[in-house]
């Protein structure tokens, strides 16, 4: 039940990701139009680097799509994007849907039970999201749509409107 609500969620920010940058130029995906305008090849990488932290959390490691060499440290929260060298808009998508289509493939068969059980992780995401439910779901869904939001902005910025 508590799977099927989440996994709704992440449907949702699947489609509108493939939606968001199916019309960005792949020559055009990291760049970076203005001060403090990061591009979507940042965002999309950074959300790509996540989906193994919910599946932990859903007892699915089998499940887990290996991030690339570098991607965690390039990708994490906190680290400052910048211009410059960037995996390719394929690459980057593919490991994004990849990754949460893993999860997405858990969260069908997920007990109930796990969405109460006590965030592992430690510190302000663990004060933030002490249960494993309110972790996976801000993971699965307000993380990416936050920064899908990002990337919806970015468009307009670079004159492609409204991806809808």
């Amino acid at each position: 039940m508590y799977g099927g609500f989440v996994l709704s969620g992440l449907n949702l920010g699947l489609g509108y990701a493939e939606v968001l940058t199916a019309s960005i130029p792949a020559e055009k995906f990291a760049h970076f139009p203005a001060k403090d305008v990061v591009c979507p090849a940042f965002y999309m990488g950074h959300l790509a680097i996540y989906p193994h932290r919910a599946l932990g959390m859903l007892g699915r490691t089998d499940l887990v799509v290996p991030n690339p060499a570098g991607w965690d440290d390039r990708f994490k929260a906190g680290v400052e994007a910048q211009p410059g060298d960037y995996p390719s808009k394929d690459a980057i998508m593919s490991h994004f849907m990849a990754g949460y289509r893993a999860v997405a493939k858990a969260l069908e068969t997920a007990p109930d039970s796990v969405f109460a059980e006590e965030n592992p992780a430690e510190g302000r995401f663990k004060e933030m999201f002490p249960t494993k439910g309110g972790a996976i779901t801000f993971l699965c869904i307000g993380h990416v749509q936050m920064h899908l939001g990002q990337v919806s902005t970015w468009r307009r910025v670079m004159g492609l409107g409204s991806a809808m």
